[in-house]
């Protein structure tokens, strides 16, 4: 696969790689990016089809984009700490059972099993394609940005969200995207995960929910799990301080 979009921060301390939901890219991670750099190398990606990094050369499948995550964990010689949020939860949680070798430890925030738990939401899920191709990201990411936070949100953040996503999303990627999580019931295999995990949601997340967070956190072997006050499904940007304290805290367990 063609090299993909990093950001990075930091030059010391343990590897922590970033995966952006579905509705995202790099640019999610700026509070991570920013504020734990001084602890941790740093880096968020651009999912394949996203953002700055290139359109998949074939049609990629869950284990596709979690095959791309390992090859960018490769790159940088370490095991990595993986950083999920939503879909970017899915993809790390995969990961951890497909390249157990690679992944240190997990957090894994506002995610789920995967929305091929639900037909309801699986069907919703593909539909997604076909409602980015019709009305285009800007409207799709006016649509939709503005429920990825709490009604608490401040307008820049809201307004922060939308053009993230607008700016982020394309096809076939983000179809492909779609896909995966229609297709993702990953329950069965969370038993399997063998990385220290620590499971994060905001408690006014409406989009995943904190019953799917605690599904996540019951399955899970070693797994911490916190409710981040005042936060909607992107907990990591409406509340950063206390997420990034979570994840410093998270760090300093596992790497001791």
């Amino acid at each position: 696969m063609t090299a993909l979009h990093v950001e990075e921060a930091g030059a010391s301390g343990p590897l922590l790689l970033c995966l952006h939901g579905i509705g995202s890219s790099s640019a999610a991670f700026a509070p991570q990016l920013e504020g734990l750099a001084e602890h941790a190398r740093v880096i968020a990606w651009d999912a394949p089809g996203y953002g700055k990094s290139p359109d998949p050369e074939v049609p990629l499948d869950l284990d596709g984009f979690a095959d791309a995550a390992a090859e960018v964990i490769r790159a940088y010689g370490s095991p990595a700490h993986v950083l999920g949020v939503s879909w970017g939860g899915v993809i790390a949680l995969r990961l951890a059972t497909r390249h157990p070798e690679l992944v240190a430890s997990l957090i894994v925030a506002d995610s789920s099993a995967g929305s091929g738990t639900d037909p309801a939401k699986a069907a919703g899920m593909r539909a997604r394609a076909t409602e980015l191709a019709e009305v285009g990201p800007r409207v799709f990411a006016a649509q939709r940005g503005p429920r990825l936070v709490s009604d608490l949100a401040d307008a820049a953040l809201v307004e922060r969200v939308v053009e993230t996503m607008a700016g982020s999303i394309r096809l076939p990627g983000y179809g492909y995207a779609a896909e995966s999580m229609a297709g993702a019931d990953l329950r069965e295999e969370l038993a399997a995960v063998t990385a220290p995990a620590l499971v994060v949601c905001g408690d006014r997340d409406t989009v995943t929910g904190i019953e799917a967070s605690q599904v996540l956190a019951g399955a899970l072997h070693k797994t911490a799990y916190v409710i981040v006050k005042d936060a909607g499904h992107l907990a990591n940007q409406e509340q950063p301080e206390r997420f990034n304290a979570w994840v410093l805290s998270h760090l300093h367990i596992v790497t001791a």
